[in-house]
């Protein structure tokens, strides 16, 4: 195993956790920035947590599937993940909850961005590394 490899197999491995654990937080500083401006702290996006329940457990599950999918280079795996949360959440996306669809919607971008994007970054360092 040459250094170009073992380098980027630690790239690959610093990638996975930050896409699926660090993610989190990214997606909840960023809702929280939408919503920071909002006086009242029972509306708004950040205010709709409550509607979408178990949404922390759900993103590490996303995270983790678009990265290996773009880590395998298969990105038709956002695909996938985007139909399930879509279908998962629909009921609770019908409601008239204030921010619940918002809070969805960029949660979701945000967390899929993220994992997406390292997931292309450790494919471009496995194959840089000849693997």
């Amino acid at each position: 195993m040459t250094t170009a490899q073992i380098l980027a197999a630690i790239a690959t491995v610093s990638c996975a956790v930050l896409a699926v654990w660090v993610g989190g937080p990214v997606t909840r500083w960023v809702l929280g920035r939408v919503d920071g401006a909002s006086p009242d702290p029972t509306t708004g996006v950040v205010a709709a947590a409550g509607i979408l329940k178990g949404g922390r457990t759900i993103g590490v599950l996303e995270r983790c599937a678009v990265f290996l999918g773009m880590l395998a280079g298969w990105p038709e795996a956002l695909v996938g993940v985007i139909a399930l949360k879509g279908l998962g959440r629909f009921a609770e996306l019908r409601g008239d909850t204030e921010g619940a669809a918002e809070r969805f919607l960029i949660g979701s971008f945000t967390s899929l961005l993220w994992a997406a994007t390292l997931g292309g970054l450790a494919r471009l360092a496995l194959t840089h590394a000849g693997f």
